[in-house]
């Protein structure tokens, strides 16, 4: 018999190789919430890769930073999200499906990659949170985003009703 693993132990085991600290990480840095609920529904608030209360891999993809950093750098955002929506829920199993993420790039003008680099993220969510994790997502180019970081996500789930 094939035991199964659980997303909330696919999580840990993905945060553990990140290297993130999943009960240091996502303290609001102003006057708003990282996470609201609305009825089965939460919504995570933008996250850059913070990790040891620092930005992980600042500066611009295209000139600062490569494809391989970019990603990086968007797989902590997302592993970010899922350690809020774990922490407000209780358990990554109680997702009924991650509807929507935004992926901001802060890029260079001429760099067109955009979709490549929201792939760190959504492999994070499709991993984790398997069948559950295939959402719908939009990818934007930005010339700035909050203390130099190369990527900002926020994301949209909804839960099992009787979360």
């Amino acid at each position: 018999m094939i035991q199964q693993i659980t997303r909330d132990e696919r999580f840990l085991a993905m945060a553990k190789e990140l290297g993130f600290d999943i009960y240091d990480e996502n303290a609001a840095g102003g006057h708003y919430a990282p996470l609201l609920r609305h009825g089965d529904e939460v919504y995570v608030s933008g996250l850059v890769p913070r990790m040891n209360g620092k930005i992980q891999y600042p500066g611009r993809v295209g000139l600062e930073l490569n494809m391989a950093d970019a990603q990086e750098a968007a797989s902590i955002s997302a592993i970010r999200g899922l350690a809020l929506i774990r922490e407000a829920i209780g358990s990554l199993d109680n997702v009924k499906a991650l509807l929507r993420i935004t992926v901001y790039v802060k890029s260079t003008f001429d760099f067109v990659d955009l979709s490549e680099v929201a792939n760190g993220a959504s492999d994070v969510l499709t991993h984790v949170l398997g069948d559950a994790g295939r959402h719908t997502r939009t990818t934007v180019g930005v010339y700035q985003l909050p203390k130099n970081a190369p990527i900002e996500i926020d994301m949209v789930a909804a839960l099992h009703p009787s979360v």
